[in-house]
């Protein structure tokens, strides 16, 4: 049986029990699918000092009860469990973090998967994350800008510098770099987050988002990408921009096809879901779910 659409698959394990990762990276591997996607979360602040932007009245989706663990190292430890799926934090919040100790992180794991990451990343929204951790919340998408750029250099594994209004260091050099550039997947639903997908990433990746709004968004995409003498089509390195997405609205064999059809490159489900169990379902019926998804949309 052929793939069901001309798109790659990816599982989340987002609120899922954190001893179930590496079995369900096994099951996503065994089924044919082509990445894992992790969530990021730093601590939980008993107080709440700005809405959370992806639900319709800013409240978060988890509690303190949640289950979380540190992106990077789940990347690693699934890594050393699996030969070939991917892995995609979605995202990690780079604003509250200092880019160069992240960048040694991400080295690291692209290091020990043999190149098998893909870096979703993004600002970050909570204020507390920022202040608590000794980032300033103020100016958190230059800061963030100066952090994604110092990144992607330092990656090449050659001796660079940088001095900015944020950061500010001499020559140093990461070594061993990756033998493959790490894409990085820039999330965020602005007129800016799109830009800054253009102007320093490979992919976009998405929240939740209903069909029409991802349709309108890659559009957008795709104009920017012209304006930058690239396109959709060709990121640069001959590999399509990668359209990472959560859609509310379009499954099955007819859904999927049509993501495909609009330009996404890399369709996120839950298939333990699809089929009514929830986040807390024990591991042998997502491993089914899984299995029987990857059966019946042909990813094996």
């Amino acid at each position: 049986m052929s793939r069901v659409a001309d798109a790659e698959f990816s599982i989340p394990v987002s609120f899922s029990p954190v001893n179930q990762y590496i079995e369900m990276a096994q099951g996503a591997e065994a089924a044919g699918f082509d990445r894992v996607v992790l969530p990021d979360s730093l601590f939980h602040p008993r107080r709440q000092d700005k809405d959370y932007p992806y639900t319709p009245d800013g409240s978060r989706m988890w509690d303190e009860n949640t289950e979380w663990v540190e992106p990077l190292i789940a990347c690693a430890a699934m890594g050393g469990a699996t030969s070939t799926i991917r892995f995609s934090p979605q995202v990690l919040k780079v604003g509250p973090r200092n880019p160069l100790l992240l960048t040694r992180q991400v080295a690291s794991v692209a290091l020990l998967t043999g190149n098998r990451l893909d870096l979703g990343v993004g600002i970050g929204w909570d204020p507390n994350e920022f202040e608590w951790c000794g980032a300033p919340f103020k100016g958190r998408g230059k800061r963030t800008d100066e952090a994604l750029t110092i990144m992607r250099e330092a990656l090449r594994g050659e001796w660079m510098e940088f001095h900015g209004d944020h950061f500010d260091f001499d020559e140093l050099i990461f070594t061993p770099a990756p033998s493959e550039q790490v894409p990085f997947y820039v999330g965020g639903h602005t007129e800016i987050a799109l830009k800054r997908a253009v102007r320093i990433g490979q992919g976009w990746t998405s929240a939740m988002m209903k069909f029409d709004e991802i349709v309108s968004t890659v559009t957008r995409l795709g104009e920017l990408l012209e304006a930058d003498g690239r396109s959709l089509a060709d990121r640069g390195d001959g590999k399509p921009f990668a359209i990472q997405v959560v859609c509310m609205d379009r499954y099955g064999t007819r859904g999927f096809a049509e993501l495909a059809e609009a330009g996404v490159t890399d369709i996120i489900v839950m298939p333990w879901m699809i089929e009514g169990h929830g986040f807390d379902a024990p591991v042998a019926q997502k491993l089914e779910s899984i299995a029987k998804f990857g059966e019946k949309y042909g990813l094996t």
